[in-house]
């Protein structure tokens, strides 16, 4: 146990923002990714890989997978009340643990999906369309640039089941290729949308509002059954206008706003400072463009457990 535990340690520090990074990506929860993480570490004290701990990494990433699986599945089984979307991740920093990722030789990994598009709300919701098996193949192979035989060793499958769940999940992903749009290029739009929209809000300038959006917007929110939040996505213009425009008019007085850069992309925070049954005191949003500047997506989150990551303006400040 002596010799274990710095090895333990020197794995820990070596691995674990790779880890981290592919977990949260898997789950699309900064609170699971937390929970995989531990559980994988775990178990490596529980029986600990051959070699020192710079040379643990595939035996770690095949633990971590089967265990991000068995959360993804448990999730499939359970009656989530509302739209899931995935927990925002702060992207302020330079190499925050959900971006920065690197092989074994420290060398730094981009593959077809760069490291801030796979982990932007369009991605992370597209991916959710896959089984569990083939999210894991597409992320290690379109994201962390994995061949198909470490691919294989990675899961614990063949090569060829490998390759048929490959081609497999990229054709469930298609719909989403077809619409992409990198991730940088989006930054500007979308930051100039967010500073229209929210003066429009402010002005309660319900038609401003709806003029930003485009004929196509949807608006999606995660309340998780918490709290009072939009049990189905609202589709159009009026009706996303309206439904900001009544939130706006209702708690705009109360709500301390901060710009905050989340999953790649310019999104906003919001702390409530007035407290009403079943209105949510916390809020995440974050929005997507077109390439002529218009707002096609809202995404927002409210619940508790998808916001724990995440740092608030102090109420009262």
């Amino acid at each position: 146990m002596h010799t274990a535990v710095p090895a333990h340690a020197e794995a820990f520090e070596t691995h674990h923002r790779f880890l981290w990074g592919l977990c949260y990506r898997m789950t699309g929860c900064a609170a699971d990714a937390d929970d995989v993480l531990q559980e994988t570490f775990v178990r490596a004290l529980q029986s600990t890989p051959q070699g020192d701990g710079n040379s643990w990494r595939p035996w770690l990433v095949r633990v971590a997978m089967n265990v991000a699986r068995d959360v993804l599945r448990r999730r499939k089984r359970q009656k989530y009340i509302g739209p899931w979307l995935p927990s925002p991740l702060d992207t302020e920093e330079e190499s925050p643990p959900g971006i920065e990722a690197t092989l074994g030789s420290g060398v730094s990994t981009e593959g077809r999906y760069d490291l801030l598009e796979s982990v932007s709300y369009a991605f992370l919701c597209a991916l959710e369309a896959l089984t569990p098996r083939q999210r894991a193949v597409l992320l290690l192979m379109d994201v962390f640039d994995y061949s198909v035989r470490e691919t294989a060793a990675a899961l614990g499958i063949s090569e060829s089941n490998t390759k048929v769940t490959h081609l497999r999940a990229r054709r469930a992903m298609s719909a989403y290729d077809s619409a992409r749009r990198p991730v940088r290029d989006m930054q500007d739009d979308v930051r100039k949308a967010i500073a229209e929209f929210m003066t429009a809000l402010g002005a309660q300038d319900i038609h401003a509002i709806e003029k930003l959006l485009t004929d196509d917007v949807v608006a999606i929110s995660d309340g998780a059954g918490e709290y009072f939040a939009a049990r189905k996505p609202i589709h159009g213009p009026a009706r996303v206008a309206l439904f900001h425009f009544k939130i706006g008019t209702r708690r705009m007085d109360s709500s301390r706003f901060e710009p905050r850069m989340l999953n790649g992309l310019p999104s906003i925070v919001v702390e409530f400072t007035d407290e009403h049954p079943g209105e949510p005191p916390r809020a995440a949003l974050s929005f997507t463009t077109t390439p002529d500047g218009r707002i096609n997506r809202i995404y927002t989150v409210v619940a508790t457990r998808k916001l724990s990551s995440l740092r608030f303006p102090p109420k009262g400040s």
